[in-house]
Formats: C-alpha cells, sequence, structure tokens
C-alpha cells in the first residue's frame, strides 16, 4: 500500500506543508522553507547549510546559532517526510473571491446537500483525514460536468441551510466537503482545496468554481490562503 503523501505548496511568505498521514500542518517561513530544496547527498547538504549560514551572518547573525537552527529544521523536515512521497502544487495567482450566496436553492440541491452534509460529518469523524481525501477523490469519477458559480452557491446554500439543524459546529472542513460531494452528487462538481495562510497562522478548506472561490467570510476580501492539495477537475 502507497505511504500517504506529504503536499506541499510555496508562496513568496514560505511553504506551507500537509502531512496526509496525520491530517497535520506544518507552515514554514520563508528561511525554512528553502529547507525543502536540500539535496539528500550528506556533504553537499552540509555544504549547502553552511552556505545560507554564511550569508545569515554576513547580516550580523550568530553563525553558530544559524547552523545548529538550519541543522534542527532540516531534520524535522526529513522526519516529516521520511522517504514517502511528496507532492509539490504550483502556485497560482489569487483567485476571485465571492461572499455569502444570495441564490434560493432548488429542491435537487437541497436533497443534494443533505446526503453531502451528512456523509460529510460522518466521514470526518469516523475516519482519518487520508481516508476522507481517498474518498473525496473517488467521488470525482462520478459523471458531470463542472459547476458554474450559481451551481455551487446553490449548493452551497442549501447545505448551510441543512447546517442548521445539526447540533454541532460545522466548520469550513466540514462544509466545504459537503459541497464538494453534494455537487459531485448532483452532477455539477466543483473543486475541494485544502490550505493554509501565513499571517496568522492556521489552515483552511474551501471549494472553487468557474475559477471563484465561493461563499467565503467578508474579511477575507484579500485572499490570504495558499492552496496545498486540491482534488476535483481543473476546470472547475
Amino acid at each position: 500500500m502507497t505511504e500517504p503523501r506529504v503536499y506541499v505548496s510555496r508562496g513568496p511568505a514560505g511553504a506551507a506543508v500537509l502531512d496526509l498521514a496525520t491530517g497535520r500542518w506544518t507552515v514554514l517561513d520563508p528561511i525554512a522553507a528553502d529547507l525543502l530544496d536540500l539535496p539528500a547527498d550528506i556533504l553537499e547538504r552540509a555544504a549547502a547549510i553552511e552556505e545560507a549560514t554564511a550569508r545569515w551572518a554576513a547580516t550580523g547573525a550568530d553563525p553558530d546559532r544559524v547552523r545548529a537552527d538550519l541543522t534542527r529544521v532540516a531534520a524535522d523536515l526529513d522526519r516529516l517526510r521520511a522517504g514517502r512521497p511528496v507532492h509539490y502544487s504550483l502556485p497560482g495567482s489569487p483567485p476571485m473571491v465571492r461572499f455569502a450566496p444570495t441564490v434560493r436553492p432548488a429542491a435537487r440541491s437541497r436533497a443534494g446537500a443533505c446526503i453531502g452534509l451528512a456523509a460529510a460529518l460522518l466521514l470526518l469523524r469516523l475516519l482519518p483525514i487520508r481516508h476522507v481525501v481517498t474518498f473525496a477523490f473517488a467521488v470525482t469519477r462520478l459523471p458531470g460536468r463542472p459547476a458554474r458559480v450559481h451551481d455551487a452557491e446553490a449548493v452551497l446554500a442549501a447545505v448551510r441551510a441543512a447546517g442548521t439543524w445539526w447540533p454541532g459546529r460545522v466548520a469550513c472542513l466540514e462544509e466545504s466537503l459537503a459541497v464538494h460531494l453534494a455537487s459531485a452528487l448532483t452532477g455539477r462538481p466543483v473543486r475541494w482545496v485544502l490550505g493554509a495562510r501565513f499571517v496568522p497562522r492556521g489552515a483552511h478548506a474551501w471549494v472553487v468554481a468557474d475559477g471563484h472561490v465561493i461563499g467565503q467570510d467578508e474579511n477575507d476580501r484579500v485572499w490570504p490562503y495558499l492552496a496545498v492539495l486540491t482534488i476535483g477537475d481543473s476546470n472547475a
């Protein structure tokens, strides 16, 4: 059986790493992100760390402390990857962001939303995230055409309406997965995205349709998140 992947995405502010084996996020600043590119050869790796140490020492930093910190972080990253496959996501341009949907969902969307939300809540409470991701990949094989913005907003509105009946909290992970599942069931698939931001550090999950991030908080008008794991048709 293939080991769960490590997903990595880099941006100007650093890198975000998702360990699918544990579901844990690691957010790296630009200095630590550069250590992702260290060569495997021991001598080449030591030379690369010395080169980085010299650059920082030239700015007045203590070279012994810099060398020790770089070596420690590099060892932490090695333990995180542990020989497992690593998937590097290509950075893209900031997406268009749409906020709370105002559409009225049709009966088809409401039915799909109830099934999608129930499935999402069960999956996330009963299974490790790596199995949830495997299931999310599997539903992309269902037939359909990529959702347009109003299709995705109708499903999101229906999921939020169904969520009012749930006694617990429906956070971004549950909600976005529910939209992903419900949209696949109704034949208008979206992309499900897991990502992170750097300031303040935090993880997030969302859906994309027709190049737009759907149904986000009004405070996120300038999109601060870096997509790390994307599931679904690239045209969605």
